[in-house]
């Protein structure tokens, strides 16, 4: 059925965005970037590829920062050009896509107040994608239930707070607790509202957030290990669904060194070939595993016509590209090989 109504009212927007997608950085790209020895050099590079247009608007790019920002100004401007162009449930997709930036950006501001950190200041490293009109008035919140009341009330993510945060005072392990929680909360409400779109956007998107709510699991084990948190806590901040649960997780909320995690995720495929096939220590290794599946995902995506999940591939591949950037310029600065600091290329297999 969706193949013969899919692009009554979202066949527009798809076209626009595989049209952007066959504009990623490709691996000549990178090839030549890794020859780039300034940059000027990298500048006039990307002159010729999709930030060309962008890089033209901004004659002020004497930095990596300055660069990095017109960058994702540019991934910015084509994700709300497809935001103007999608019907009602696209859009309200498109707008879920948006959650997780709203709450680093949400962690980012009360984090940096209780290091006494300048408002606007934080305000600047916040992602664009995740801006809210009373972002700013974060600061004056004291308690979980103040951040609740004053600010969060009016916001999209008003759900994801209420009921699930306490009252108590902000402290840095609280703030760690309070993101993971809301991750959580965004994961498990995302995958209900792709549960009732149905079709193959519900199965995409089934695969997609699933492999979310594992990472989410191994990377809260990781960053729990010799810390207070036990395990009733680490359970609690595990998603209700994905390939390690429930077995999986109770597993690793029990784990107390890295060779225990390894072993436990050997028993999951594809986890089991994932690190049976590479190579590397602790969290790096896992982090780099994670980033090379995910990607493998946004390419399986856009192999199937008819479904919302190319629009959520498409996000993770932008950061990824611009997280490929900020790498390769940071070894430019540093007079190293780009090449050396690169995880994955936005399009590891294709080599367009």
């Amino acid at each position: 059925m969706e193949m013969a109504t899919f692009n009554l009212n979202d066949g527009f927007p798809e076209a626009i965005l595989r049209g952007f997608k066959g504009a990623l950085l490709t691996s000549s790209d990178y090839s030549l970037m890794c020859q780039c020895e300034s940059l000027d050099d990298m500048k006039m590079h990307l002159a010729t590829t999709c930030y060309g247009n962008s890089l033209d608007k901004d004659s002020n790019l004497n930095t990596t920062s300055h660069l990095i920002e017109c960058c994702t100004d540019k991934f910015v401007e084509e994700f709300q050009y497809l935001r103007c162009q999608a019907d009602k449930r696209l859009g309200e997709f498109l707008d879920i896509c948006t959650y997780p930036y709203m709450i680093d950006n949400i962690v980012l501001i009360v984090s940096g107040c209780l290091h006494n950190q300048q408002t606007h200041e934080l305000l600047e490293k916040c992602h664009p994608l995740g801006m809210f009109d009373s972002i700013a008035t974060l600061a004056v919140a004291q308690n979980m239930q103040e951040l609740y009341d004053l600010v969060l009330v009016d916001t999209p993510l008003a759900k994801y707070f209420h009921g699930s945060l306490s009252s108590e005072d902000l402290t840095e392990m609280h703030i760690e607790i309070m993101r993971n929680k809301l991750y959580k909360s965004f994961i498990e409400d995302f995958h209900q509202f792709c549960s009732k779109i149905g079709g193959t956007t519900a199965e995409v998107m089934a695969t997609f957030l699933s492999f979310e709510a594992d990472r989410r699991a191994i990377a809260i084990t990781l960053n729990s290990l010799g810390t207070d948190l036990n395990r009733d806590d680490k359970l609690s901040l595990f998603c209700g669904f994905g390939a390690l649960h429930p077995y999986g997780q109770r597993d690793l909320a029990r784990v107390e060194d890295f060779d225990e995690v390894t072993k436990i995720l050997s028993g999951y495929p594809p986890y089991s070939l994932l690190i049976s096939a590479s190579s590397g220590s602790e969290e790096q290794m896992v982090d780099k595993i994670m980033s090379g599946y995910e990607l493998e995902l946004c390419k399986d995506a856009f192999m199937q016509q008819f479904h919302y999940g190319v629009f959520w591939s498409y996000i993770k591949l932008k950061e990824q590209e611009i997280r490929n950037l900020i790498g390769y310029l940071s070894a430019l600065c540093k007079s190293n090989t780009a090449e050396s600091t690169m995880v994955y290329r936005s399009e590891p297999h294709l080599g367009v």
